[in-house]
């Protein structure tokens, strides 16, 4: 048997979390930003745009991540 090197540990693994300091509601697309690295901005930004479009689909499934997440 060989012997296994113990003394590389693994990356640690990246989890989605809220942000509730940088929150304006539920933290989730602070959340979000901090996952990805982009700019908080940005991603409310697209849930406005993506809420228009879907005709509020995504108001649905931003409330199911604020409630399930965390």
């Amino acid at each position: 048997m060989t012997q296994l090197d113990h003394s590389r540990s693994a990356p640690a693994a990246k989890s989605f979390r809220l942000n509730k300091a940088n929150a304006k509601f539920m933290g989730v697309s602070a959340g979000i930003a901090d996952y990805f690295g982009v700019d908080v901005t940005l991603v409310r930004l697209a849930w406005v745009v993506g809420t228009l479009v879907g005709f509020g689909s995504l108001l649905l499934i931003y409330l199911a991540i604020g409630l399930i997440a965390d």
